[in-house]
């Protein structure tokens, strides 16, 4: 659950790829100019004047089609690839005014990182792996094994700490990539493409188990994906991608209910209703006078569940509680009103 701090602050954020690229920002110049004399030039424009915040504890997708920039951003983000121009703010902090050095100590022990291939030291065993940002942190041999110990326990590997890379699944191999980059604590995880690499069966389990994770830890999250579906699942919002520019951002029901453009109704055009229309977004449309009692004996799900969610229990008990994240009653939707809220989003 996203708090309205922003925990990260992105602006202006550009990266050319070319010689002496830095040139092109000498000068004051619109977007749109200095796309075209980059290009001119024969540069490349990977990232165009990106701006976003990250609030506090919420998991913000970034998407698009190959060669859109999502990956040179949260490349960025880290300084694995260094920006022309731009602020990148942690916590009030300017990482692209960071030396080297500080950037190397900012990755080690507040950004953790996450990628489409594990990395993982083939000749060091599960245990190993994941304590080894540790071991680079300086903590004692004891220190290293029990906070490993507790991420592996948490990513359920307990029993595998003697396991070589090789003896692994691809999703265990996944698992134990998540185990490292949390060993820090990061304040802010930045996953590219985690999952993109394993089997549609076993992606649907390790996406189950980010969002586990998530409500247990509250970590602030940058996520880089693809595909649409794997965003609607795990996003608080979503940011779409194109030529190097964010092109709309917003939760995934105000994408797909609003699309800013052409491209981004493509992206959402085969999106059910079920899949992002909430128990929040229906109950905003009940009589208020109907919703001032919880129902005794009837189900409570909370708002930001979604009808594909929550539908089964519905059927079975034809009217659910709503409540907020921390448990406070918000009112009571029936079936006949997420029958209302279908056929409006269905004719709209």
């Amino acid at each position: 659950m996203s708090s309205d701090k922003p925990k990260l602050r992105c602006r202006g954020l550009w990266k050319v790829y070319g010689p002496n690229a830095t040139h092109f920002f000498a000068q004051s110049h619109d977007k749109a100019s200095r796309i075209k004399t980059i290009r001119d030039a024969d540069h490349i424009p990977a990232v165009c004047d990106v701006s976003f915040d990250v609030p506090e504890g919420e998991i913000f997708v970034i998407m698009g089609l190959s060669g859109s920039g999502k990956s040179t951003v949260i490349r960025c983000l880290s300084r694995l690839i260094e920006p022309e121009s731009g602020t990148i703010l942690l916590d009030g902090e300017n990482l692209l005014e960071k030396s080297k050095e500080q950037m190397i100590e900012m990755r080690r022990r507040r950004v953790g990182m996450v990628f489409q291939h594990f990395g993982l030291l083939p000749h060091q065993t599960v245990l190993g792996n994941v304590a080894f940002p540790l071991k680079i942190q300086g903590l004692s041999i004891s220190e290293q094994t029990t906070r490993a110990q507790q991420m592996i326990d948490l990513v359920g590997l307990n029993g595998r700490e003697q396991s070589y890379p090789r003896e692994l699944s691809g999703g265990q191999q996944q698992r134990v990539g998540i185990a490292r980059s949390l060993a820090s604590d990061p304040e802010l995880w930045l996953l590219d493409e985690p999952f993109s690499a394993l089997d549609p069966l076993i992606r649907r389990q390790m996406q189950d188990e980010f969002l586990r994770l998530q409500k247990l830890l509250n970590k602030t999250i940058v996520f880089i994906t693809h595909d649409f579906l794997e965003a609607l699942r795990l996003a608080d919002r979503i940011a779409i991608m194109k030529d190097g520019a964010i092109v709309q951002v917003g939760t995934p029901a105000e994408l797909v209910s609003n699309p800013a453009n052409d491209y981004v109704a493509e992206f959402t055009r085969d999106v059910p209703k079920l899949k992002i229309l909430t128990a929040g977004a229906i109950l905003s449309e009940v009589d208020p006078q109907k919703i001032s009692a919880p129902l005794e004996g009837n189900p409570t799900i909370e708002n930001t569940t979604t009808i594909d969610q929550f539908l089964p229990i519905l059927i079975r008990s034809e009217t659910l509680n709503v409540a907020n994240h921390a448990g406070d009653y918000l009112g009571s939707i029936s079936v006949l009103d997420v029958l209302k809220k279908l056929a409006e989003e269905t004719t709209s």
